[in-house]
């Protein structure tokens, strides 16, 4: 909250350094979500045609408005579309329960450096980068919607294209989570079988950070979309379930340092840079050409009843998943107790079993 409170605080007029966080940004994004009032009056704009200027009211954007007149009036989507008849930009108070000012004239510094060529766009990404706040073009030419937060410009897409990408990434999820699980599982076959493989652990590294990073994207989505994604939300929960937890552990597993470490690499890494299998490995801080080593097992020890305080102390003292769990299990009494022990040798059995 401090840290945000403090971006807030120091906006200037060149809004080239303040970052926005991806909170922040979503934030935006569920005001103009599809249900939402904005949205209702945003598309109601563009359907009849209209060019408009919509910004959301802060402290700083009064300087910023000449002429027009005020309003005071309770916000409603038929109200907004009628005061787009007129050129002029629409004030919204900072809460979007009313329409403060119509048809003013935005007066932002003309030195604020701008990507747009037309004056009205140009007016909304100077007035969102000078006063932080959100300002939304309608452009009645091209019927496009851009969003102006800070230093982001945002394009608005369709709902019917947003959903078609949408639609588009759960399916490439769907094939991603697959490989994950079988490449998982194979990993598996090979630990139980005292045969750690870096090659495969890197494989399934791989796909679990691709689901990560698709499933991000796809997040964004799903908020811009408002209610009309409630179904992919759930699809998304459904097929990313337990992959970064799993992901997580086999890098605990197999990264020669600390894994939070590896794990802050691996999450920095682009698309393109995850499909390079050296990268990964670099992450674990192997030098290549890489060597498996024994493993001390947490992924494994983790799907048996056992707390974590429980699996490190097995993993202090047998050193090794081969030990851990293919020692007599009367040694682990000492650690765990008898009847503690005895299930997980049972647990153990039954793992060893259907894998």
């Amino acid at each position: 909250m401090e840290e945000k409170k403090e971006i807030q605080e120091t906006i200037t007029k060149e809004q080239s350094n303040d970052k926005v966080t991806e909170e922040e940004f979503s934030s935006i994004l569920r005001m103009i979500a599809p249900g939402t009032n904005l949205r209702t009056a945003i598309d109601g704009t563009r359907r009849a045609g209209k060019g408009a200027i919509i910004v959301i009211e802060n402290e700083k954007i009064m300087p910023l408005l000449d002429g027009g007149f005020r309003i005071g009036a309770k916000f409603t989507p038929q109200k907004l579309i009628e005061l787009t008849k007129m050129d002029g930009a629409i004030v919204l108070s900072k809460d979007m329960k009313r329409l403060n000012h119509a048809n003013v004239l935005l007066t932002p510094d003309s030195k604020i450096k701008s990507v747009e060529t037309g004056t009205r766009h140009k007016a909304a990404e100077r007035t969102a980068k000078q006063t932080g706040t959100l300002v939304i073009a309608i452009s009645e030419r091209k019927n496009e919607i851009t969003l102006y937060y800070k230093n982001i410009r945002y394009p608005l897409s369709d709902t019917d294209e947003i959903l078609r990408k949408a639609n588009e990434n759960i399916q490439i999820l769907e094939k991603q989570r697959d490989s994950f699980d079988k490449n998982v599982e194979k990993l598996t076959r090979l630990e139980l079988r005292n045969q750690p493989s870096l090659n495969q652990a890197v494989n399934a590294i791989q796909k679990g950070k691709l689901i990560q990073k698709i499933s991000k994207d796809l997040q964004k989505y799903i908020i811009e979309l408002g209610k009309e994604g409630t179904l992919l939300k759930t699809r998304l929960k459904e097929i990313t379930i337990g992959v970064e937890d799993e992901t997580d552990l086999i890098i605990k597993d197999y990264a020669k340092v600390d894994y939070k470490k590896s794990n802050t690499v691996l999450d920095s890494l682009s698309y393109d840079d995850i499909l390079e299998k050296e990268k990964i490995t670099s992450a674990l801080a192997y030098e290549l050409p890489a060597k498996a080593e024994q493993i001390n097992g947490w992924r494994i020890l983790s799907k048996t009843s056992l707390s974590e305080p429980e699996i490190a102390s097995i993993v202090k003292n047998f050193g090794t998943l081969g030990k851990a769990i293919n020692s007599n299990f009367s040694s682990h009494e000492s650690i765990l107790g008898a009847e503690k022990s005895s299930l997980f040798k049972e647990e153990i059995s039954k793992i060893k079993l259907y894998s």
